[in-house]
């Protein structure tokens, strides 16, 4: 596990570089996908995580498997809804359909911007954790998540892109975001 980076950070800011993909399989990287996982699971709120987020500028985020559970399953099971790993993902397609929402980010505890513009669907080429390319489809709030990630691998934030950034109570925040 590490700390997550606050905002000032230069790593947020900075061009994550692809990874070699001869290196997937390196303690390195296998390091730092470790990393991801586990401070990801120790965040209270985060439902995703990007490298630059603890300081690494590769191309590399996680998605907890939560994100993936219906919203009606009573308990989240970690082995029906497994953490996913994207490994130098590029944006494929995107939807012209646009829609505003709001989004918190670990990064900049705290604060959540609303009404931020994101394509309702996207779809993704990526490589796994082993090494294994994919290309995968998403909508709505998987959509958003991708974006937002994306964006951290391009050294954007969502406070560059939201009308408004408003202090939250963290007794008040969204148990989804």
């Amino acid at each position: 596990m590490r700390n997550i980076v606050p905002i000032d950070h230069p790593a947020l800011r900075a061009q994550a570089l692809e990874v070699d993909l001869t290196a997937i399989a390196s303690k390195e990287i296998q390091e730092i996908i470790s990393d991801l996982k586990s401070t990801l699971t120790s965040e209270r709120f985060g439902v995703a995580i990007a490298a630059p987020q603890i300081g690494e500028a590769v191309r590399i985020f996680i998605v907890g498997g939560e994100a993936f559970a219906s919203r009606e399953d009573v308990e989240y099971d970690s082995e029906a809804h497994p953490d996913y790993v994207y490994i130098n993902p590029k944006i494929l397609k995107i939807s012209k359909k646009m829609k505003m929402g709001d989004e918190g980010c670990l990064s900049v505890p705290n604060k959540y911007g609303t009404k931020v513009a994101r394509t309702d669907k996207i779809t993704i080429e990526y490589y796994d954790e082993n090494g294994k390319k994919h290309v995968r489809g998403a909508s709505n709030f998987l959509a958003r998540i991708f974006q937002h990630e994306i964006d951290h691998l391009n050294g954007i934030l969502y406070t560059d892109e939201a009308i408004e950034v408003i202090d939250v109570d963290d007794e008040l925040k969204p148990l989804d975001e």
